[in-house]
């Protein structure tokens, strides 16, 4: 079994004394617009594919158990005022939330945990952050140098919103849910979300809540930055074990 919810009470008794270490992957996100031709729930989507990919690629491991929280879907997400869809919840409301989620597991003796986060608005970042310094608590943050330098050249540039990066990788995992006919014709929007000073998509440029090249994603690129991804998110699960 995969996902934390499908395990009975009495299965995750056994986990703390079990010899193969658990480590709880709780995937992060926002629901908020991704342009006029990707799902809402495009953060969430890519936490969650990262942590699929991950845990079947541990699967045989002998020494670990990883195992995949329902995920958190809403985020502070801001940036996306005046578009259609998107939730935001507060700093705090989004603090509280996963410090108690954490929490009861690391009483229950699962103290192991990763948060394996999609979305990229500094405020949200700052939170996931604070949550980290909690004990048996880390951070997948694609965005330290150490990470991004190892994923495409859209995501280091900051023009990745909807753009080719999480396109692609939509594409890779969901194609159901990108509306290619809309997606091909979108002409390039080059804003850099990295820089300071943004405050939200529209007074950034960014009319239809994209940046970067969308009409540029492929499946084919998904897949490989997929593997990067769960490159990434092995190397730090062995890490926090």
């Amino acid at each position: 079994m995969t996902y934390f919810a499908d395990l009975s009470s009495r299965q995750v008794a056994a986990l703390a004394s079990s010899e193969r270490v658990p480590v709880l992957l709780l995937p992060v996100g926002a629901v908020e617009p991704h342009g006029p031709h990707a799902p809402l729930g495009t953060d969430p989507l890519i936490s969650r594919g990262m942590c699929e990919r991950a845990a079947a690629r541990l699967a045989a491991d002998p020494g670990l158990r990883v195992l995949i929280l329902p995920e958190v879907p809403y985020g502070v997400t801001r940036f996306a005022a005046g578009f259609a869809g998107g939730i935001s919840i507060g700093e705090e409301t989004l603090h509280t939330l996963l410090t108690e989620i954490c929490g009861a597991l690391v009483e229950q003796g699962l103290s192991r945990i990763l948060l394996v986060n999609n979305h990229f608005e500094p405020a949200h970042l700052a939170v996931l952050r604070r949550v980290a310094e909690t004990d048996g608590v880390g951070l997948v943050d694609l965005v330290r140098r150490r990470y991004a330098a190892r994923l495409t050249g859209e995501f280091r540039s900051g023009e990745c919103h909807a753009g080719q990066y999480e396109t692609s990788l939509v594409l890779a995992d969901r194609p159901d849910l990108v509306d290619a006919t809309i997606q091909r014709d979108l002409p390039a929007v080059h804003v850099d979300l990295a820089r300071g000073g943004v405050t939200d998509f529209a007074s950034a440029g960014m009319t239809e809540a994209y940046c970067g090249t969308p009409a540029k994603a492929t499946a084919e690129e998904g897949e490989q930055t997929f593997s990067v991804l769960t490159d990434i998110l092995v190397e730090a699960i062995r890490e926090l074990v």
